[in-house]
């Protein structure tokens, strides 16, 4: 099934039932990208809702070795998402949270929920391609030249590289190889923190090798706050950086 909104506006998928998981930076940075979401899976005849007492996925304390903590958000989110058919999350980062560490993290009574969590949790890139079936949205980014930053998370604990790109190439965009696209951006969250300067070099890396192109995308926020910060304050052409919800969205809607 590869259904394309443009030249088949009647696909629908009724027996969809999606709960979006914004995340926090998709909530306090990347608003338009969470909105853009909803947009494009309702556009697929997916139905979306937004479960209220979502919080953070506890990554942040996990990642600070703060693991009860981490462990009473955990068990927040698989109380908030019980119901949801499919979780689906504009972020590579936080999905990864629920597919690969919530696991190990509630190894005990609250193992095997979080197990059917981490089986229902997807990506949106990998959700569309995986799940529905989808790789084509519309012929939107027609000329326009992308290159593409594959969070670690995504990339790493989820395996998700083809599915982001064939979703871009099936808007039209022409994808060019970035030499260095699978390299950390450096961010990392609490270690950009700790050590700023190791991860402005590692941000200066991968723009030394990033191609002539008229935007940078990814799925993941911290990863895009990171590239276009660092990118920002060095001199030369800076191209645009989107979040590939919205990019794929203007391009279904174009």
């Amino acid at each position: 099934m590869r259904p394309c909104s443009a030249c088949c506006p009647k696909y629908r998928a009724p027996d969809v039932r999606v709960a979006l998981f914004a995340t926090c930076l998709g909530d306090a940075f990347f608003a338009d990208a969470c909105a853009d979401t909803v947009r494009l899976l309702r556009r697929l005849g997916v139905d979306v809702e937004f479960p209220e007492g979502q919080t953070c996925c506890g990554q942040p304390a996990f990642n600070a070795g703060h693991a009860s903590a981490a462990r009473r958000m955990a068990r927040h989110t698989l109380e908030v998402f019980a119901g949801a058919d499919w979780v689906v999350l504009p972020s590579g980062s936080c999905a990864g949270m629920l597919r690969a560490v919530f696991p190990e993290l509630l190894a005990g009574e609250d193992h095997e929920r979080a197990l059917d969590l981490a089986e229902r949790t997807f990506e949106l890139a990998q959700f569309l391609v995986q799940v529905m079936g989808v790789d084509r949205l519309g012929a939107g980014l027609a000329g326009t030249r992308v290159a593409y930053h594959h969070g670690c998370h995504a990339l790493r604990e989820l395996g998700v590289h083809d599915e982001p790109l064939a979703l871009l190439r099936g808007a039209g965009a022409e994808v060019v190889a970035w030499e260095a696209d699978r390299e950390c951006c450096g961010f990392g969250g609490l270690f950009s923190v700790k050590l700023p300067e190791v991860s402005c070099a590692m941000a200066d890396r991968k723009l030394d090798t990033l191609p002539e192109v008229d935007l940078v995308t990814s799925a993941d926020g911290g990863c895009l706050m990171q590239l276009s910060g660092r990118a920002g304050r060095r001199r030369g052409r800076v191209p645009a950086f989107r979040h590939l919800a919205s990019v794929l969205w203007e391009a279904t809607s174009a």
